[in-house]
């Protein structure tokens, strides 16, 4: 049995060194480190993985340095469209929301879904009535929303670009990770101290999408994915290349099928088969073994992972 360990990513993207400022930085540190800490406390306390993984998704979407529930990019339309997965290893129960935008804690509307419902996915209204009726908060469209999305939005329009979190040219960002190209994300993976895996992923998605666009976020085996027989993955990007190529699933298969390891399988996808379509991100991957990988092929990752005992590791750029 693996030892037990979480890992999280708050996004990947294009860095903005140029016009850093290290008080943005050592927020996004102070953010990563903490919220690793509580997932560890969660997990030292023979808390299981999926309970790990959703605490620590829903204090990624309470944190607006990061473009999941609070602090939500905007659509096209000036509106807000969230989902949410997670995935629980030990059975391969998902549950998954995409595009509401009324929920305050959209990962804790899809814990729902995969405890309290017969489906893997619920969207819009009927996903929100389902969450409202399951005792989920419920907030104005407005409570996502933060003066620096609006203004990237702006921006986006300007240039007729739909971008990731952390990518906008025409931006002046002081953020460790352009916020106009960054692919903006958040998830979680962990192995608990029984050696069950689970993940969890949420998004608001890509700023200046068009609305009712869904990506790879809530899609089980695209954006996340959690099986005890070999790993659980949580993926930030390019959402319509990690759908297309199925990346998340893609790393358990070469896994499972082909023999690799845990770093052979997610450098292979990550590094040769997103980028050969165009795309570009990273993810977070634990095995059952607790082994952790975090590859990227941007210029930086938002990340973190910590193993139980062990003081937690965080990261922006590539030296972790």
């Amino acid at each position: 049995m693996g030892r037990a360990v979480i890992a999280i990513h708050g996004g990947a993207g294009a860095i903005t060194r140029a016009a850093m400022s290290a008080e943005s930085e050592q927020q996004y540190i102070q953010a990563l480190s903490g919220i690793v800490a509580s997932g560890q406390a969660i997990l030292a306390a023979g808390g299981s993985a999926l309970d790990a993984v959703t605490e620590a998704v829903r204090q990624l979407e309470e944190c607006p340095l990061f473009n999941a529930g609070k602090g939500a990019v905007f659509t096209h339309q000036g509106t807000h469209e969230l989902d949410a997965c997670v995935m629980d290893g030990r059975s391969l129960d998902a549950g998954a929301v995409a595009g509401v935008s009324r929920i305050r804690n959209p990962i804790l509307a899809a814990r729902a879904v995969l405890e309290n419902s017969p489906h893997v996915m619920l969207i819009g209204e009927g996903a929100e009535a389902f969450a409202i009726q399951q005792g989920a908060e419920q907030v104005r469209a407005d409570f996502f929303s933060t003066p620096a999305r609006w203004q990237q939005l702006q921006r986006a329009l300007q240039t007729q670009q739909t971008v990731l979190d952390h990518d906008d040219p025409q931006a002046k960002p002081r953020e460790p990770i352009d916020p106009d190209s960054k692919l903006g994300t958040v998830g979680a993976v962990a192995c608990d101290l029984l050696g069950n895996l689970a993940a969890a992923t949420s998004t608001g998605g890509m700023t200046n999408k068009q609305a009712g666009r869904v990506g790879d976020s809530p899609l089980p085996g695209a954006g996340c994915y959690a099986n005890n027989a070999n790993v659980a993955v949580s993926c930030t990007g390019t959402g319509e290349v990690f759908m297309r190529t199925l990346a998340a699933y893609d790393i358990a298969a070469l896994i499972e099928y082909a023999g690799l390891s845990l770093k052979e399988a997610c450098d292979r996808v990550v590094l040769n088969k997103i980028p050969a379509l165009g795309g570009s991100g990273g993810i977070i991957a634990v095995d059952r073994e607790g082994n952790v990988a975090l590859p990227f092929n941007s210029e930086g990752m938002y990340r973190g992972y910590g193993y139980v005992g062990d003081d937690a590791v965080v990261g922006i750029y590539r030296d972790i």
